[in-house]
Order: C-alpha cells, then structure tokens, then sequence
C-alpha cells in the first residue's frame, strides 16, 4: 500500500477549535515528509505509539515516518490546543513532545483499542470534546482579524482590541507561539495554500494578489523562508495549484470560507466564488 493522507472536518463540538482531522498510513517504504507551519498546535496520535503533540512552526520540518505506521492527528486552530499541556505556547515553538497525564492514557487506551483508524479518530475527537477546551475569545477576534481575507495592521488590531502593541505580542506569544507579525505571516502563506489547492486564478500572480503579497516574487521568498523550497518545488510543476496528491480541502475550508464571505459581501449577490466551489471537487 502507498503512503495514504485523509482529512476530515472535525465533530461539531470541536468547531472553532480545530481546522481540521486526519489519518496518515505509510506503506511498506519509509515515507519522507515535510510539516509545514500552520499558525497552531497538532495532536499525533499513532497506532501503538505515545500520543504526542507537535508546537506552533516557524519553519518547516522534515520528518521520516516508518513503514507501516498508521496516525490519527488532530490540527487546531492558532491559540487551541497549547491547553492540552498546561504550558505557554511559546514554550512549544518548534519542538514535539510527548503528551502526558490522564489524557494521554486516555488517548493511548482510545487508539490502541479502537477497530479502525476511523472509530479511532472519532474516539480522540470525543476525548478532546470532554476535556472541555475553551477558546479564549480576544485571542479567537484576533486570529480572525490576521486571516488573509481581512488584511489588517498590527497597530489598529491592537487599538482594536484595546491593548497596547506590547500586551498584543505577548498574548500572541502566550497563545500561538509566535507574535502577531509571524502570525499573520504565516496564516498568509496558508491563505495562498487554499488558493492553490482550489484551482483559483490565473498563475501565480494571480495567487499573490489575492493573498496580499506585492507580487509572484514576494510570494516566493515568503514560501522559502517558511518551507525551504520555492513555490514550484512545494506544490509541483505550476505553483498555482497543488498537485501533491492530497485533498486538503477540510483543511483550508475556514480560509475558503472567509474570502468568500468577503466575495458576497463586495458583490451583493449570491455568486459563488470559484474557488470556494473548486475546493469542494478536489
């Protein structure tokens, strides 16, 4: 069996929580992956392994799975899943570590006991349902102000949320790992991602503008600076549009979402935008 990456949109409980959760099978080969940063936190549970998770990226990592390894992993929203552990995001920066405590052997007991990786996947999202993570809600207000669709500078964001540009960062820092900047830096990258995945537009200008980068060129020191390779080297030939095999669009749908929310609201009608629709057929 070939290496197999499936995503789901996550139970309803964990919305705003989760972006999205998936299960990854490798097959008799070793199989060569490179994690990109996300803005938030991932749960990786494997099948006869220590749950672990992984901290908010700043860069991205490349990682060697096993032959015949089977994970069930859980990707949370910026600010989410740093409460799993206890401790400041920023204290999780770039590093994996083993979960620990009641949950983890809950989590442990729920994979290694479950049928399937599908019952198992739906077992953790239970687990997490009734650990009763709660959002902090300036925090949420302002992850949504740094999505891409809603460009935003730091300063008015601060006054915004009626802190000063010192009390942003460090609650930034606190929840997500990295200051807001980077935040929104990184949540940009992953805007051209969902763009790129949905077929939008007409090249990679095309994606640069819409995703607020001055231009094709911009855009590609942004994706060497956060994956190590150019845009062609990450998605494949074009670099307008993922050929990497994979349907992430569970993944990016809060993204696709947002801009076209923004679409119906510069319109005034109800046309849909193409990407919005394209996201849902890959």
């Amino acid at each position: 069996m070939d290496q197999t990456y499936d995503e789901l949109a996550p139970v309803p409980a964990l919305a705003g929580l989760v972006r999205t959760v998936w299960i990854q099978r490798t097959g008799s080969v070793a199989y060569v992956q490179r994690d990109l940063p996300t803005g938030g936190v991932e749960l990786h549970c494997p099948v006869g392994g220590v749950p672990q998770l992984i901290g908010p990226l700043t860069r991205a990592q490349v990682q060697v799975l096993p032959p015949r390894t089977t994970i069930v992993g859980v990707r949370f929203m910026p600010g989410a899943g740093t409460a799993l552990l206890g401790v400041p995001a920023d204290d999780l920066v770039d590093v994996s570590v083993e979960l620990w405590g009641p949950l983890a052997d809950v989590l442990g007991t729920v994979v290694a006991c479950s049928p399937s990786a599908h019952s198992a996947l739906l077992g953790v999202q239970r687990s997490l349902v009734e650990e009763e993570l709660r959002p902090d809600p300036l925090v949420a207000e302002m992850v949504r102000r740094l999505m891409p669709w809603n460009p935003t500078g730091i300063a008015s964001l601060a006054d915004d949320l009626a802190l000063s540009e010192s009390q942003l960062r460090r609650r930034c820092l606190s929840a997500t790992g990295v200051g807001p900047k980077t935040l929104q830096r990184t949540l940009r990258f992953q805007g051209y991602l969902a763009l790129a995945q949905a077929g939008y537009g007409n090249g990679l200008a095309d994606l640069a503008a819409e995703t607020g980068y001055a231009d094709h060129a911009h855009l590609t020191r942004e994706c060497v600076r956060l994956t190590g390779v150019t845009p062609r080297d990450l998605l494949g030939v074009k670099a307008d549009s993922c050929d990497c095999g994979h349907d992430h669009s569970a993944s990016y749908r809060p993204f696709l979402a947002g801009w076209y929310d923004r679409f119906l609201q510069a319109q005034s009608s109800p046309t849909r935008l193409p990407s919005a629709h394209g996201a849902d057929r890959r």
